[in-house]
């Protein structure tokens, strides 16, 4: 692979160039509408290329166009129209950055340079975002030392990141530097690492290309670049992708930390507690196998235990989103990693990943998001949280950072309201909750009631005709014992058993983000 040097005034020069022709993501799709674009998505680039190419009858590219062709497409561009479309940075610096290649009068592109919009709690804001070629450009597998662009686990991590500004922030397996800029919105500092040269450089150049200076970047594995140290938040999506141990199967930089199964993201979980500093925070992506008598998050639980070694006691919360049985995990990667379905090299790879699993006994491997806290002070009761929710939410991450942040603070608040503080305490109801009443024809009183999250996690709490009342009483002016007394009377039942009944499942609506402090 072609070096990158990331040059800060190259990446500068580049910048004024992309921003002066306009390249933003509404601009290129424009360029072939909404159909390309999801043939794109797919691995199709056929439509959008007939879409640039009808454009061009009766004229030049526009440097928007061109940039598309060269760096979205992954495609050859004329050497005039690309010096058009790069006229302050100039492609012979490009050449040298390595960036591009120039063959007899065409301009080919080395590295993938896309535009990437978002929306964060900080506001809107779009960045260009460069990594290497995929494999549809490419024509072949990935490299092994592939550095990835903008997926799907990237949008979901960031979209998970706790929006609340901090010191210093870690981002642990930067990549091609996305979750480091996202983090540097809320940040003083951040400490990008990775093992890939390859990929600091990159990450490098893409920081410098979008003007953003509170980022600094550190070669090796894991932890050892930040030995000793601390910080207020680590954020990670690290290589977690369980790749056979044997000759054959590559193992790329981007996605594989080297060890064997889930082994990778045990470590980088037990890290975590002797680098938080206190009230610190990590929010990360992972895979974990589910064994035969052993569920993963059973086995994700027994990697925390009740205290790390010589470190302090943490807040875990485990969302498990997702389950593929071992066959369809080996397909997915293998996919990922550009060996096509149906070749013999698909069908060996798969056998290598079935008799890896087999090992270990593994019939299935679960993803999701780790959320770990240390609290600000030692010596408070922890709170261990492992879960599965549905499938869906991994579609649309954008918010749950906030919804984390609410839990935590729920946490928080619960911690110093014991029975008596709470029966005083105030609630309200989210604003994003609703409720469902299922009748049987011709009955009054409703069979099912259920609460619905709109937002978050978009929970469905099924609920009683006692909590559904109170849920529907809490709007600040009465206190949770006064409520629940109310209803006692109503129901004329006992108001202490009701009382006992009713706190835990307060509790845990307060956690899920249905309830609120007044």
């Amino acid at each position: 692979m072609i070096p990158i040097i990331p040059d800060a005034d190259v990446a500068r020069a580049l910048a004024a160039d992309l921003d002066a022709a306009g390249y933003t993501v509404e601009a290129v799709d424009a360029l072939w509408g909404s159909d390309a674009a999801d043939a794109l998505h797919r691995g199709t680039r056929v439509p959008a290329v007939r879409e640039l190419d009808a454009r061009l009858v009766g004229g030049l590219p526009s440097p928007v166009a061109t940039l598309a062709r060269l760096f979205l497409l992954g495609l050859p561009a004329d050497l005039t129209d690309a010096a058009t479309a790069l006229p302050s940075v100039g492609v012979p610096a490009l050449v040298d950055a390595g960036l591009v290649s120039v063959e007899g009068g065409d301009v080919r592109p080395n590295v993938d340079l896309r535009p990437y919009a978002y929306v964060d709690d900080a506001g809107a804001g779009s960045w260009w975002v460069m990594s290497d070629l995929g494999e549809l450009a490419l024509g072949r597998a990935l490299g092994e030392e592939h550095v990835l662009g903008i997926g799907g686990a990237s949008m979901t991590l960031s979209g998970l990141m706790v929006p609340v500004p901090v010191r210093r922030v870690l981002d642990l397996g930067t990549g091609c530097g996305i979750q480091a800029m996202h983090a540097s919105r809320f940040a003083e500092t951040v400490v990008a690492t990775d093992i890939s040269a390859r990929a600091l450089d990159i990450a490098r150049f893409n920081v410098a290309m979008n003007g953003i200076e509170n980022v600094e970047f550190r070669l090796g594995s894991l932890y050892e670049p930040v030995a000793g140290e601390r910080f207020d938040r680590i954020v990670s999506n690290p290589p977690f992708v369980i790749t056979p141990r044997r000759d054959g199967v590559p193992a790329y930089e981007y996605r594989d930390g080297g060890m064997v199964g889930d082994a990778l993201v045990e470590t980088v979980l037990t890290g975590l507690a002797a680098h938080l500093e206190p009230g610190g925070t990590a929010q990360l992506l992972g895979n974990w196998e589910h064994r035969w008598g052993r569920e993963g998050l059973d086995r994700v639980a027994s990697w925390f235990g009740e205290r790390p070694d010589d470190g302090p006691a943490l807040d875990v919360w485990v969302v498990e989103r997702e389950r593929q049985d071992p066959a369809t995990y080996a397909e997915t990667w293998i996919r990922d990693g550009g060996t096509r379905q149906g070749t013999p090299a698909f069908e060996e790879l798969v056998g290598y990943w079935l008799d890896d699993f087999a090992e270990r006994h593994v019939l299935g491997v679960g993803f999701g998001y780790v959320v770990v806290r240390r609290p600000a002070s030692d010596g408070l009761t922890t709170t261990r949280r492992f879960e599965r929710v549905p499938e869906s939410l991994g579609s649309n991450p954008a918010g749950l950072g906030a919804t984390v942040a609410r839990t935590l603070d729920a946490i928080d608040w619960l911690r110093s309201h014991d029975d008596a503080a709470l029966d005083r305490a105030h609630l309200v109801v989210a604003g994003d909750v609703t409720e469902e009443r299922h009748y049987w024809p011709g009955n009054d009183d409703p069979t099912v009631i259920t609460l619905v999250q709109g937002g978050g996690f978009g929970r469905r709490v099924d609920a009683d005709t006692a909590l559904a009342a109170f849920v529907g009483a809490c709007d600040g002016d009465l206190g949770v014992g006064a409520i629940v007394g109310a209803i006692a009377q109503l129901l004329r039942v006992d108001e202490d058993a009701l009382a006992a009944e009713l706190r835990p499942r307060i509790r845990e609506l307060l956690t899920d983000g249905l309830l609120r402090p007044a």
